[in-house]
């Protein structure tokens, strides 16, 4: 499985978006430093999670969400869940 993630700056509320095989590992490595973007906006939280089966369809929905209407939808999701992310991997 793939896993298309959202994680947001505790610091800030900046918000990334990328794709990985291990959503947990990933989290680690950006509040490591080891990504230039996320670096200086440490620490970070998991807001979305979305698996997918392969690379292809996971990029798909990478791309859709880093668009004005996949910031969109995000914005409209989180809001109905209340802001709800305590059932996302921490």
């Amino acid at each position: 499985m793939i896993t298309v993630y959202v994680i947001e700056s505790l610091f800030d509320q900046t918000r990334y978006t990328g794709i990985t095989k291990n959503v947990n590992n990933r989290l680690h490595e950006h509040n490591s430093g080891k990504n230039r973007f996320t670096k200086g906006h440490r620490p970070w939280k998991i807001i979305y999670t979305e698996d997918h089966p392969d690379w292809e369809t996971a990029r798909k929905k990478e791309k859709y969400l880093k668009s004005a209407a996949g910031k969109k939808w995000l914005e409209k999701y989180l809001s109905n869940k209340g802001g709800d992310t305590s059932s996302l991997p921490a």
